[in-house]
């Protein structure tokens, strides 16, 4: 047994090993993105942009469950030595549908004027590129499911290069304004469409399974929980904007741009989560694997505590250094924004991978659960805190997320019911 855990534990640290290296150059462009857009448009301008980006990625992000969901699935059919079935077809109708829904919403007039500055296009390019996330998170999971690291890794690469390859030939042909900057942003998203084929190979149409009540159920759930999530990372300017208007629209925009660089190691969490959940199926295969996840789970939560302090004082001492070093000296921030939304961010990560855990196990509710603490926390704080807008929303992402820590930790420790 103890040969199958660590041969298990080989193969999920080379594939690591290899999807981080196509997540590192992702990143590496997607920040090249944020930076372009800051330098190109004035600071008002670029609140709203930022306001969009966090919608679409935010709606990416409620995504992420769909993927793991699927590589759950097809994680469990490539243990049979077969395909994903039916239900990983009606998880990708379900996640697509509900994001149609959800993303229409902001073509509600009084919600285009709070996240858009009132312009309908970019509600529009919200609900076509959240519509097509599903299908890309979908395919994402096939992929990670079945071990196809390779094309996932290109996948990830893919869509974080077409926005580049768009942003250039916006910024070449001198049309680089909110609108078209949008759109390249949009456009990441169909990054899926040049891997349809060797997808759809992953899957056998044919193959029932689950009927449509139980999985509806379920994706709804994580999709809940995934939007709560989202709500407190890449939907934060949203969030604020909606909750607590007002305040200083540079300062605003500095901090924003802050909570973009505190962001950047969170966007390593959806496929990290992915390879996380087709792990946990294995090692919960036996009672040595259950042993082993629960002690790891437990000193990663103690770990968690010794970096999120270590990442607030570093953030405490270069954050403002490091900002206008990357945005220009019109973007000051202070100190203190950066080590609160630093701990944040190193908190937020460490209850993604714990939730993976949880969607393994089949338990949407605890996932929830675990979202709505932290969220339902953040937007109490924005809501009821006294104080200007800046820090409230800094002192909201302290509070969520430590409670949310706390809570996915006690779940989690429990001794884990086996999976498969």
């Amino acid at each position: 047994m103890s040969a199958v855990s660590d041969d298990l534990a080989k193969d999920t640290g080379k594939s690591a090993g290899k999807i981080g290296i196509s997540l590192l150059i992702a990143i590496g462009l997607g920040y090249v993105l944020t930076l372009v857009v800051s330098r190109v448009l004035e600071p008002e301008v670029n609140k709203v942009f930022l306001s969009f980006w966090g919608v679409l990625m935010g709606l990416g992000s409620a995504l992420s469950p769909l993927e793991q969901e699927i590589s759950r699935q097809s994680a469990v059919a490539a243990l049979d030595g077969g395909r994903a079935g039916k239900p990983a077809l009606r998880a990708i109708t379900v996640g697509g549908l509900v994001v149609a829904v959800v993303s229409a919403l902001s073509l509600i007039p009084a919600a285009t004027d709070r996240l858009f500055g009132g312009d309908p296009v970019l509600a529009l390019l919200v609900l076509l590129g959240g519509v097509s996330f599903a299908c890309q998170f979908g395919t994402r999971g096939l992929f990670i499911g079945q071990n196809r690291v390779r094309q996932f890794s290109w996948l990830i690469l893919a869509e974080a290069a077409i926005r580049i390859v768009v942003l250039g030939a916006l910024v070449v042909a001198s049309i680089a304004h909110l609108v078209p900057l949008a759109i390249a942003a949009t456009a990441g998203s169909f990054a899926w469409l040049f891997f349809a084929r060797p997808a759809a190979k992953l899957v056998d149409p044919h193959l029932d399974g689950e009927s449509w009540r139980p999985i509806t159920g379920r994706i709804l759930l994580l999709m809940l929980g995934a939007g709560l999530t989202a709500s407190v990372i890449t939907g934060y300017p949203a969030m604020v904007n909606l909750l607590a208007p007002g305040g200083d629209g540079a300062q605003l925009a500095t901090l924003f741009l802050a909570l973009t660089v505190a962001r950047i190691p969170l966007m390593l969490m959806s496929p990290v989560q992915a390879i996380a959940v087709p792990t946990v199926v294995r090692l919960s295969s036996t009672d040595e694997g259950l042993h082993k996840l629960r002690r790891y789970l437990v000193l990663g939560a103690f770990g968690t505590i010794a970096v999120g302090a270590i990442g607030a004082l570093v953030g405490l001492l270069i954050g403002p250094w490091l900002i206008q070093l990357l945005y220009g000296a019109k973007y000051a921030a202070e100190g203190w924004w950066v080590a609160g939304l630093v701990w944040s961010s190193v908190l937020i990560a460490a209850i993604q991978l714990m939730t993976a855990v949880l969607v393994a196990q089949t338990r949407a509710n605890k996932v929830l659960i675990t979202w709505a603490v932290v969220a339902v926390s953040t937007a109490l704080t924005l809501v009821l805190m006294p104080g200007d807008t800046i820090l409230r929303a800094v002192v909201g992402l302290i509070v969520g997320p430590t409670l949310g820590l706390a809570v996915v930790t006690a779940f989690v420790v429990r001794k884990p019911a086996p999976v498969g």
